[in-house]
């Protein structure tokens, strides 16, 4: 009773915010998800990105997209570059991770700070050093010197990442592993990684999205092949095409998708313990209020 009676006064309390907190929260999702709405309508509009509302509704947009070969040759361009900038990032991020949660060293605080700066710096000042680099070494500008651009950038964001989740591991399952027996490179790939499976896989999409997302990097270390964000620009500034729509409209697609897909890993991971934990905090309210 006397959580019923609390939970009654807090909504009498403030009965006139709620329709104000509702109206502003309506504005805000219109204002990030609207525009959205209108590039998803245009991509199947005849009449291009003109003449609204759209009366004639057709796919002949996206017929042009499948058989724009400069455009999925720029799409290729951006999966391979991503997928190698995950593999990149994760393998030297983890090992920076590690050495800031297990080791201990001379400069480690300094260490830490220095893994956060890409994510400080502006995108700008880090491709023309990485640019300056590569000139310096000699290294042609290539999907190679992006890969490398990508890849060097993003550590970072997987090492932050695979540090929060290696402070929430229980280390005394590593200990228990190494008290039976097991090395401690057998403990770390049978115990750590798989416990660091979340984070691995979070860390990954962020790169991967990231990494499809970035301009100001690529645009200093591209060499005669183009990344789809180089291509939609390059052809924005010819005018709005409703091909450019149609591409974002898959893009945002497949955006979706891989969220529903984390979301998916991430609940089997937790199987059925929020449920079970929701339902054991109801069952003592009402054996309280009894």
């Amino acid at each position: 009773m006397v959580v019923q009676m609390t939970g009654a006064n807090k909504s009498a309390k403030f009965p006139s915010r709620a329709p104000i907190l509702t109206s502003v929260a309506i504005l805000i999702f219109a204002f990030i998800y609207l525009p959205i709405v209108v590039l998803i309508v245009y991509s199947f509009n005849r009449d291009g990105v003109g003449g609204f509302p759209p009366q004639h509704l057709t796919l002949d947009w996206y017929r042009q997209l499948f058989a724009d070969g400069a455009i999925w040759d720029a799409v290729l361009n951006s999966v391979i570059v991503a997928a190698a900038s995950v593999a990149l990032a994760l393998t030297l991020g983890l090992l920076a991770a590690l050495a800031l949660n297990r080791a201990d060293f001379p400069g480690k605080a300094l260490f830490r700070r220095l893994v956060l700066l890409p994510l400080i710096l502006p995108g700008i000042i880090t491709g023309l050093s990485l640019l300056m680099f590569a000139v310096f070494v000699h290294l042609p500008l290539s999907l190679g010197t992006v890969f490398l651009g990508h890849g060097t950038a993003l550590i970072s964001v997987a090492t932050t990442e695979l540090f929060a989740g290696l402070q929430k591991i229980d280390r005394a399952q590593e200990e228990a592993s190494l008290d039976l027996g097991a090395t401690p490179w057998q403990t770390f790939w049978r115990v750590t990684l798989p416990n660091l499976k979340l984070s691995l896989i979070a860390a990954g999409l962020l790169i991967f999205t990231l990494s499809m997302d970035e301009i100001a990097v690529t645009f200093f270390l591209i060499g005669r092949d183009n990344t789809l964000p180089l291509e939609i620009w390059g052809r924005l500034r010819r005018g709005i095409t409703p091909e450019i729509n149609a591409i974002s409209t898959l893009i945002f697609a497949l955006s979706v998708a891989l969220i529903v897909i984390w979301y998916r890993i991430r609940t089997r991971s937790l199987g059925a313990k929020p449920q079970d934990l929701l339902e054991q905090a109801a069952a003592q309210q009402q054996e309280q209020a009894a």
